[in-house]
């Protein structure tokens, strides 16, 4: 008796290497007329599909695992790149009558009720084991509730791993940092040491020679710091070796910040102002707006910085008020008509003092010309007497 087999791939099964060769409905009758021990090739095709050995030894649990497997991987619901509906429904179909020979095999008289009874039970739980990580047990939303709080704990402990693991790098960073400092430190202490000896051998060969014998004030104190009789000449001598050591306070430093940034905001309102014609055309009016915009922000910080200064300068006459851009607008412009008055001034007496030169050289000049003149005429005078 002849049989067709046909050769069912699909897409899933060509990326996996796998091929399904299934019976066709002739291998029903084929299923039929075999007897004997061995087991059917349709039925030996299951148990390949489930990837179980075909001599029937594997258990049910056995069967119920790589049925399992295999809808993790085929099951259309189950997200997986390869899912395939068409192989989960033979796998199903396999897993079906491997169950149904199984039970045949233990309990021969009863072989057709359990297969009837097989085919006719409830659905498969397989959703049970595609959903929440096969984790928890009893409804869908009791499982939803324990495979949340199971979701919370890993969380939780991710968390702290990756907190210990911070803490571990933060402290290995500090520590590397510390050793670091104390080899600088170490280095300096070294060279320090080394240049206070080479300066004390120096100074000894200096006396073996005499160098110091005939210097001027020899036996008598130095006066290292000059006397302030308004202040005390503890605090007085600190202050003075704090300044010998290029150490200023930060207020001091402040103050010539804002001192510096108050003088270049000046300078440019000025230079801008003078630049501009009085009175201002339209497009001059648009570009000192836009120079006033900016210095206005220069002046927000500067105002900020004026706020730092009064916290920590010592003394109350000291501390300063904000700037005003209205204030330092008039300036401007005050002090850009007094540069015009200035410079109007020169121009005048440059203009009077090349007047008073060129009197000059007309008065030295003159008594020359008079000079030539009256011999020309003398000599015009002789020739026509001759």
């Amino acid at each position: 008796m002849s049989c067709n087999f046909h050769l069912l791939v699909s897409r899933s099964d060509i990326y996996h290497g796998r091929f399904l060769l299934v019976l066709s409905r002739q291998s029903v009758l084929l299923r039929a007329l075999s007897t004997g021990p061995q087991i059917s090739r349709s039925l030996q095709e299951s148990y390949r599909l489930l990837q179980l050995p075909d001599q029937g030894h594997s258990s049910p649990g056995q069967v119920k695992e790589a049925y399992l497997r295999l809808a993790k991987l085929y099951h259309p619901d189950s997200g997986a790149p390869t899912a395939d509906a068409v192989l989960f429904a033979r796998v199903e179909e396999a897993y079906r009558a491997v169950l149904a020979h199984q039970s045949k095999t233990k309990q021969p008289d009863g072989g057709k009720e359990a297969e009837e009874e097989e085919s006719r039970g409830t659905a498969l739980p397989h959703r049970h084991y595609l959903s929440y990580e096969g984790v928890g047990s009893g409804t869908p939303s009791q499982r939803e509730r324990q495979y949340r709080q199971i979701r919370i704990d890993r969380a939780s402990e991710q968390v702290l791993n990756y907190r210990q693991r911070e803490h571990e790098r933060a402290a290995a960073a500090e520590g590397a940092l510390v050793e670091r400092d104390m080899r600088q430190r170490s280095r300096k202490v070294q060279i320090t040491q080394a240049v206070e000896r080479l300066v004390e051998d120096l100074i000894q060969e200096s006396m073996a020679r005499g160098d110091f014998r005939n210097l001027s004030g020899a036996g008598k104190p130095l006066n290292k710091f000059e006397h302030n009789p308004y202040a005390d000449p503890m605090t007085h001598n600190l202050n003075r070796i704090l300044i010998d050591n290029g150490y200023q306070p930060p207020w001091v430093v402040t103050q010539r910040d804002i001192r510096e940034t108050t003088a270049q905001i000046r300078n440019r309102l000025l230079d801008g102002r003078v630049r501009l014609g009085d009175p201002m055309t339209s497009k001059e009016h648009r570009q000192w707006e836009q120079l006033c915009a900016s210095v206005e922000e220069e002046l927000v910080k500067l105002n900020k910085m004026v706020d730092n200064y009064n916290l920590i300068v010592p003394m109350l006459n000291m501390q300063m008020v904000h700037f005003s851009l209205s204030r330092e607008i008039d300036r401007a412009v005050k002090g850009a008509c007094q540069h015009r008055l200035d410079q109007q001034r020169e121009r005048d007496n440059e203009r009077e003092r090349r007047k008073e030169e060129k009197k000059q050289a007309i008065a030295v000049t003159t008594p020359k010309n008079t000079k030539q003149d009256l011999m020309s005429w003398m000599k015009a005078l002789l020739r026509l007497t001759h």
